[in-house]
């Protein structure tokens, strides 16, 4: 992912015990750090997360930015594909969660472990995005889950231009609204978010046109969607725009930035490095830096942390069905490697244990004992 290494100015909060810091980009509006960094870096890169598990261990690896994925939270929540069968409110309490997380996860990190001689570690939060999918509804709806989102601390939303129910990108017989109803549902987001105070927060107009079966326009595929992308960015509402394309073909997606950015040369684009494409089936893939280049700023990879989660823990359970125990001392062994870094191999240190016992005594909570007479652990 792109990264520009900057110098952390650290600063004293209330939630660590007095000489343990945090970031002072801790204050900083999560939205107004997105903006910075799609202005300044070639591109922004999200790994694609659904809960707060998955997004700590994104911020450990310092990812740019974080994509908060209706799918993965359909998967993951409600064990189903992506056609609007959770509401508003229900992805809007995973995000808030999740962004709760991130900030307690940083304090945990800054903590260390001092028993064991674990140094503090600087994380930046990173930005959260988030699936607004349709609305939920009509503009009022939209209105609703904007604020949800807004007062939540998320950075940035989208919203695409389907029929409700809506369904996944790539699944087949998606139907559009009008423009006009795209645009005020657009409007009402950013109105919400200037009413609240909340200026930067980035809207991003996502367009399903180029495989739509239904619209009301007699045009269709690519040069639909060029067209509904020149519209809502004509309404000043959005940020950013998102097609979403059916496959990896590069054509449609040189065609469609340089057609959008014709007539807005400074338009900022949105792409989904969806893994719904067999990219290890693609001659020629197109690359993070080269969609960069074309103008788009914000990539993201929808089920990227759903897919690797189904790999790994798949591999250990077949691990375990042909060698039993030996399959999670193997595990072991490999978190554990002094080559590598793996965040959870300690699960107390990432989950905040020490975090809570330094700040449990602290302030005074009594009931919090010390480790002196638990068992100690077997070196590995």
């Amino acid at each position: 992912m792109a990264t520009t290494v900057r110098a952390k100015t650290l600063a004293e909060t209330p939630l660590l015990p007095p000489g343990f810091t945090v970031p002072a980009s801790r204050w900083t509006d999560p939205a107004t750090r997105l903006r910075e960094l799609l202005e300044s870096e070639p591109f922004v890169f999200a790994p694609g997360i659904y809960d707060p598990h998955g997004a700590e261990i994104a911020m450990y690896h310092r990812a740019t930015a974080i994509y908060f994925s209706g799918y993965s939270f359909a998967i993951g929540h409600l064990g189903t594909t992506d056609m609007d069968l959770y509401s508003g409110p229900e992805i809007a309490d995973g995000a808030r969660r999740t962004i709760s997380a991130l900030r307690k996860f940083q304090l945990t990190m800054a903590t260390g472990d001092p028993e064991k001689g674990v140094p503090p570690t600087h994380l930046e939060i990173p930005p959260v995005v988030v699936d607004m999918d349709g609305g939920y509804g009509n503009l009022f709806n939209v209105q609703r889950t904007a604020e949800l989102y807004v007062n939540a601390g998320v950075a940035g939303a989208h919203i695409e231009d389907q029929v409700l129910p809506k369904r996944c990108g790539h699944i087949a017989g998606k139907a559009l609204i009008s423009a006009d109803e795209m645009v005020g549902k657009l409007r009402m987001a950013r109105a919400v978010s200037e009413d609240l105070g909340r200026d930067d927060f980035v809207v991003i107009a996502r367009t399903d046109a180029v495989s739509a079966v239904d619209a009301p326009e007699k045009t269709r595929g690519l040069d639909l969607a060029i067209e509904r992308a020149l519209r809502y960015l004509d309404s000043g509402a959005p940020d950013l725009v998102w097609c979403e394309f059916p496959n990896s073909d590069r054509e449609p997606t040189v065609r469609f930035a340089d057609q959008v950015r014709r007539r807005f040369p400074d338009a900022k684009l949105a792409f989904n490095w969806s893994s719904s494409f067999k990219w290890f089936n693609d001659p020629n893939p197109i690359s993070f830096a080269e969609l960069g280049e074309l103008g788009y700023k914000f990539l993201f990879i929808t089920l990227a942390a759903q897919h690797a989660m189904g790999y790994a823990f798949s591999k250990l359970l077949q691990g375990i069905s042909e060698e039993q125990e030996r399959a999670y001392i193997a595990l072991q062994r490999k978190e554990w490697a002094p080559d590598d870094d793996i965040p959870t191999k300690s699960h107390h240190l990432f989950t905040g244990v020490p975090y809570h016992q330094v700040l449990g005594q602290t302030m005074g909570a009594s009931r919090l004992g010390g480790f002196a007479g638990e068992t100690a652990e077997k070196a590995v």
